[in-house]
């Protein structure tokens, strides 16, 4: 039998203009609708959406400081039969993509994960550029690769299932993170809270600070990433049961010219905006740039835990929040494989804490040393060799 697992995060996340994506049936690409879309998505789960925001509550288990190593109530399993004793071990990633500052920051710090365990002595890198087709190539060459382990941060959640499922029957562990597959064939499967908790997040911040009947607008990346949809499923459950007005709900493909501009017309359409709600924030900055353009004052925004957005939310001393889907879990699927490959027990579903910036605790994560889109919840700070590499 096989099920939905459940998916956050990146940041801010996040495929970009020109990704392949399953469409769900009731979400047009590339377009947007005016006010709130009350309908269930199909992305929806009252049970998953309950117990993801449970989660925000709840006391992880693991070393303290160390939050890519923790886990929330996990369920292990036993991994005896993967041992392979005596290290020297081949790691297989394929990636989505590496097309995004969210996903460049993680795959810099999985490397440097890397480095860190001299007992694996090869690590094969596939990229799919963001592109189903290859990624399901790519996952069927790595058959003749000697692979120890598998890791897969899947493109998108249903066309890459079966690609996902023929890796499982391979024999050699599967580590899926980031992005969900439709089975729960992989050994374990590792991700922040989930969507549901970063789209809540930012919904109940929103519906905090806006008054009543206030217009908010809803900018999303692109459809059919299941934890991108999980976002905008918990947002839209919380407007829906709000006195909110959702003027908009559009698709930015995650560029910041759009971004800009989609906003810009909807100042100018509404005459005012009283809130920006998003499924990523790597274009927060260009968001809150169409109303400094637009000589108005920037609403309350949600944004993520970039570094542009947060040097601007402290200069500019903005009303806003930062969901976060931490950087910090491409650590974790490394840390993974190695406890499987030694045979020691790891969570089926392995769930990270997901932290959220506010405006008490934003000055702690502002880097003025770091690039713009360098993300803050990256875990590196105490990595050999900070912040070389991630500059």
């Amino acid at each position: 039998m096989t099920k939905r697992w459940p998916l956050v995060a990146v940041a801010a996340a996040l495929a970009l203009a020109g990704c392949s994506s399953d469409l769900p049936d009731d979400t047009a690409p590339g377009g947007g609708s005016s006010g709130s879309d009350t309908r269930k998505s199909e992305f929806f789960d009252q049970a998953e959406y309950d117990r993801q925001l449970a989660f925000r509550n709840a006391t992880p288990q693991g070393p303290d400081g160390k939050p890519w190593e923790q886990m929330l109530e996990p369920e292990m399993v036993d991994t005896a039969k993967f041992a392979k004793p005596g290290g020297k071990y081949t790691l297989c990633f394929s990636n989505a993509a590496v097309d995004n500052p969210w996903r460049q920051v993680g795959f810099k710090t999985m490397q440097q994960e890397v480095k860190l365990h001299p007992e694996i002595t090869d690590f094969v890198v596939l990229d799919a550029e963001a592109k189903d087709d290859k990624q399901i190539s790519d996952l069927q060459s790595l058959s003749g690769r000697n692979c120890s382990a598998i890791i897969i941060s899947p493109n998108t959640t249903a066309t890459l299932t079966p690609a996902v499922e023929q890796a499982c029957a391979s024999g050699v562990p599967v580590i899926v993170f980031d992005r969900g597959v439709n089975t729960s064939c992989p050994v374990t499967f590792i991700h922040p809270i989930g969507g549901f908790a970063f789209g809540a997040n930012g919904a109940e911040f929103l519906k905090e600070k806006v008054k009543p009947g206030g217009k908010v607008l809803a900018l999303r990346i692109l459809p059919g990433v299941d934890v991108l949809e999980q976002r905008w499923a918990a947002a839209n459950e919380i407007f829906a049961g709000s006195e909110l007005d959702v003027v908009g709900v559009e698709f930015t493909d995650g560029d910041a010219a759009k971004t800009k501009s989609i906003v810009a017309d909807y100042i100018q359409r509404e005459g005012e905006i009283n809130g920006v709600w998003m499924d990523a924030g790597a274009t927060a900055v260009a968001a809150v740039e169409a109303f400094q353009d637009a000589g108005v004052d920037v609403p309350a925004v949600v944004g993520e835990d970039q570094q542009d957005f947060l040097r601007l939310w402290v200069d500019e001393g903005l009303t806003a929040v930062a969901p976060t889907y931490p950087t910090y879990q491409w650590r974790t699927p490394v840390i993974a494989a190695l406890k499987i490959l030694k045979g020691e027990q790891v969570p089926k579903e392995w769930v990270l804490p997901q932290p959220r910036i506010t405006s008490d605790n934003v000055r702690e994560y502002v880097k003025q040393d770091m690039p713009p889109l360098h993300y803050a919840m990256c875990g590196c700070e105490g990595m050999p060799g900070y912040p070389g590499p991630w500059k």
